[in-house]
């Protein structure tokens, strides 16, 4: 294992992170208000990007001057689409190839970005820290941040921050 994950993300009070149709407009509209929160920070300690299908689908709808990864390696997890999709990107099969890959490649920080990639890592136990920031929101329903478990993933509280505009950001450490 030589790189370390670390999810950065956003989630309403009661966990989710998206509404069911997938908008989270109730997350980017609070933040928006609140200000950076810390992720430009946070992403120039990245040197790889891996995300699910439906989170790379949603980055494409920004446009191509909003494409903000530069030179750092990005992966998109999917069973349906092309290798040869976007020169810009890896297409991995299944989350053991992409684990495999980013070790060979040498990457030290990968930040992995998308609710069941998220889960994915989460289960082959490559999740060492999360960041997670609170919008200061109860939805009711959506996409949670965390699926069902088969056992415990004890964390270290490492940091609780008001970031302003309401947010709090829980830094976690995964006990290994």
């Amino acid at each position: 294992m030589t790189f370390t994950a670390t999810v950065f993300i956003g989630t309403s009070l009661d966990g989710y992170i998206a509404r069911p149709d997938n908008d989270i407009e109730w997350l980017t509209s609070r933040g928006e208000k609140a200000g950076d929160l810390g992720f430009h920070a946070f992403f120039d300690s990245v040197d790889a990007v891996i995300m699910g299908r439906n989170t790379y689908a949603k980055v494409l709808t920004f446009g191509e001057e909003n494409w903000h990864y530069g030179d750092r390696h990005v992966g998109v997890l999917s069973t349906t689409l092309p290798e040869d999709a976007d020169p810009r990107i890896t297409v991995y099969r299944d989350t053991d190839g992409a684990i495999a890959d980013l070790d060979k490649r040498g990457v030290k920080h990968v930040y992995p970005d998308g609710g069941r990639l998220i889960q994915s890592f989460i289960h082959a136990g490559r999740i060492d820290h999360f960041i997670i920031g609170v919008a200061p929101v109860l939805i009711g329903a959506g996409h949670r941040l965390f699926g069902e478990l088969t056992q415990d993933i004890p964390l270290h509280l490492d940091s609780v921050a008001n970031l302003g505009g309401g947010f709090a950001e829980l830094r976690y450490t995964v006990e290994k």
